[in-house]
């Protein structure tokens, strides 16, 4: 009897052995939905994958809260760090609790650096705290029609209230661009920022590694969390094409980012135009499109 219990048991182990070991189908393996990603040229949709899915958009939020700022404060104010903003967690550059900086330095390490202290210092400034800060950021999101976007809070920390969907962001980007300095900080490759009595300073590089690097590359904003995936809003211009690019919970923005792009200015090209001049634009990816997976912008972080 005890050989048979002996037996059994160890029977049981194998199978559960081999339960694990076994191929596990993709639904199973993959715990990340499919990548919403679009593509616009000079202002048309030209390709979208689930585009109006929310979604968590991690630090795209960023550019909501550029836009408020600009639109209610002078550049030149001088803003001073909040205890809320040195303690915030996440990308940040290291602000400490009184030390005071122009918006406009805010400014850039919000857009460039990502940072969460620099992010949180301005929406305390401009409205005396987060929340009121986030109630302006979601009548601003209602005044551009983005109806399927709302806001939690200024950094884009993961939230049940914080989503939006790729369509809303690509209005918001072409609104946000519209402002010359925040065009301007969103195309710096990096540039250092000071305290304003010039005590600490801070390199600031910025995240999104097409700018520099991919050819007329001009913005705009990368995003990263646990829920949001790897996010970004992506600017690019050559000759009399413009072409923005959304993804949202990507895991390999780096690659999807330079093909999709790529195949945006191919088609858009004036050899192509002239070629397939009665093809209409199709929503969704082609079979002879390059992968979302494409050729991989070089890491030098």
């Amino acid at each position: 009897m005890k050989n048979f219990s002996h037996f059994r048991a160890c029977l049981c182990t194998a199978a559960a052995i081999s339960c694990l070991a076994a191929p596990q189908p993709a639904a199973a393996r993959s715990y990340h939905p499919a990548t919403s990603y679009l593509v616009k040229i000079n202002g048309e949709v030209f390709r979208q994958q689930n585009a109006g899915i929310r979604r968590a958009p991690a630090s795209l939020t960023k550019m909501m809260t550029a836009l408020v700022v600009m639109e209610r404060c002078d550049l030149d104010e001088v803003v001073v760090v909040s205890r809320g903003a040195a303690r915030e967690t996440g990308s940040r550059i290291g602000l400490h609790r009184g030390e005071k900086f122009r918006v406009r330095d805010l400014l850039a390490a919000t857009l460039i650096a990502s940072a969460n202290d620099a992010c949180r210092a301005l929406a305390d400034h401009a409205c005396g705290n987060q929340h009121d800060f986030v109630v302006q950021m979601n009548a601003r999101a209602r005044a551009l029609g983005l109806e399927n976007t709302h806001f939690a809070n200024a950094c884009g920390h993961d939230s049940s209230g914080l989503y939006s969907n790729a369509h809303d962001l690509a209005r918001l980007a072409e609104r946000a661009m519209r402002l010359p300095q925040f065009a301007k900080i969103v195309a710096r490759r990096d540039m250092r920022i000071s305290t304003l009595d010039g005590r600490r300073s801070f390199y600031l590089r910025n995240k999104n590694r097409l700018i520099g690097r991919y050819p007329g590359a001009i913005g705009v904003k990368t995003g990263t969390t646990p829920n949001a995936g790897q996010c970004l809003v992506a600017l690019a211009e050559r000759e009399d094409r413009r072409v923005l690019l959304v993804i949202m919970h990507s895991r390999n923005r780096w690659g999807a980012a330079p093909a999709l792009l790529d195949a945006a200015f191919a088609a858009s090209s004036p050899r192509h135009a002239a070629r397939s001049v009665s093809e209409p634009a199709t929503p969704a990816r082609r079979e002879d499109e390059a992968s979302p997976e494409g050729t991989v912008v070089p890491d030098q972080e």
